[in-house]
């Protein structure tokens, strides 16, 4: 009896995986139909040629191993998501990796002082700013990159949480291939399909990719000056503004609240620093930077180090739309040029909050009547301040940071 009973729990054990295994079967079969339907007379349309269209895509398979994949038919299932650009600000900026970019930084700058010098010339972009975003990306192309973008990209325009996105880059990334523009053979990418050392989409690359070395060819993947030219001209085309900094770490008085941070709360340097507002240097805001407009950005609210940014921040952003992501660039870029070391504010202990978590405290706070810029998990400047403002109606200290117990007070 016993024996009968562990055969029957053994089969019963491989029929899910069987399973799983025909269903992915058959996905794998409308993946090669969408590619030939939809996908190739798409390519034609965009002038790419069935020769180029074979090489790249033909033998390309579903890569189940990417995230937010969300299979024909099947519900998209939320994860507990813990990116590093959304997650807590104090791990963001623990550890060694600021130091240690910003020593390759300074190396790298003195390497490649020619090309740096003629991107900020052309562009107004900073050669600090230039090689912290290529250090962000690549570790100034240190790191492999060793996806296939042809399957990276092809999986997630059938079956992701954002398929139009990915579908288009797909098409772009066929037409930089017909146009001879990638290195020979299979094109490389990291896992969300972004390409070379700046780590471009394709699009962004048929857009912006620059020839900085003058060889007739813009290649992001071997070619500093290329790299170099090409984040320059990238951050040119989003308006940076040639003379401005990105922004100063203030010391941000009581008196002021934390709820008017955001882009759209902006004011005068001048103003801010008649509120008390003060660099943590001691020296004063730079004279031709008072008269410019300015934002307050408080990352982790009132549990971290306070900043004063000028609209060039915003522009970092267009690169990573996460906050952490231009403080990081912005920081990086000073340590390189500048020496300096860690902010003088202290990050504070925020907690270990999912995205999930984050978007039932957007709930409650919407149904309050608070713009929290969209129920994504996400903690930005909308949710922050809005955050603060419930704070100052319940009677509490503000914070404008999520915090461990919201969502349930936010329910009742």
């Amino acid at each position: 009896m016993m024996f009968r009973l562990l055969c029957l729990l053994a089969v019963l054990a491989i029929l899910p995986a069987t399973a799983r295994a025909q269903d992915r079967a058959a996905v794998e079969r409308q993946f090669q139909s969408w590619l030939e339907q939809t996908i190739w007379p798409r390519a034609r349309g965009q002038g790419v040629s069935r020769q180029t269209f074979d090489a790249a895509l033909g033998g390309v398979r579903l890569n189940w191993d990417l995230p937010e994949l969300v299979p024909p038919g099947a519900p998209p299932t939320p994860k507990k998501q813990m990116q590093a650009e959304f997650g807590s600000p104090a791990r963001y900026f623990a550890g060694r990796k600021l130091s240690d970019a910003a020593a390759h930084g300074k190396r790298m700058a003195r390497k490649f002082a020619g090309a740096l010098a003629a991107a900020e010339a052309a562009t107004g972009v900073p050669a600090r700013i230039i090689l912290a975003i290529w250090g962000r990306e690549s570790g100034y192309g240190r790191v492999a990159i060793r996806h296939d973008a042809f399957a990276v990209l092809a999986t997630k325009g059938f079956m992701s949480t954002r398929p139009a996105l990915f579908t288009d880059e797909l098409i772009a990334a066929l037409k930089i291939a017909e146009k001879g523009q990638a290195p020979a053979g299979r094109l490389k990418g990291s896992w969300a399909g972004a390409l070379g050392q700046p780590q471009f989409l394709p699009s962004a690359y048929l857009r912006f990719a620059r020839d900085g070395d003058g060889d007739g060819r813009a290649d992001i993947w071997r070619s500093e000056a290329d790299t170099i030219a090409s984040i320059a001209a990238y951050l040119a085309h989003y308006g940076w503004i040639a003379g401005r900094d990105w922004g100063f770490e203030v010391k941000l008085p009581a008196t002021v609240s934390c709820t008017l941070e955001g882009p759209d709360q902006g004011r005068s340097i001048r103003e801010w620093a008649a509120m008390g507002i003060t660099r943590v240097s001691g020296r004063p805001f730079p004279e031709h930077e008072r008269a410019g407009q300015g934002f307050l950005m408080l990352p982790a609210g009132r549990h971290g180090p306070a900043f004063v940014v000028t609209p060039n921040f915003y522009v970092l952003k267009k690169y990573n739309e996460s906050d952490l992501y231009a403080l990081f660039v912005g920081h990086l870029g000073d340590r390189i040029r500048y020496g300096m070391g860690d902010f003088r504010g202290r990050w504070g202990k925020t907690g270990r909050l999912t995205r999930g978590d984050v978007a039932a405290i957007q709930r409650g706070l919407e149904r309050r009547g608070h713009d929290v810029g969209g129920v994504d998990g996400l903690a930005g400047f909308k949710t922050r301040r809005s955050i603060g403002r419930w704070q100052k109606q319940a009677g509490q200290r503000e914070t404008c940071y999520p915090e461990a117990g919201m969502a349930k007070a936010l329910s009742r």
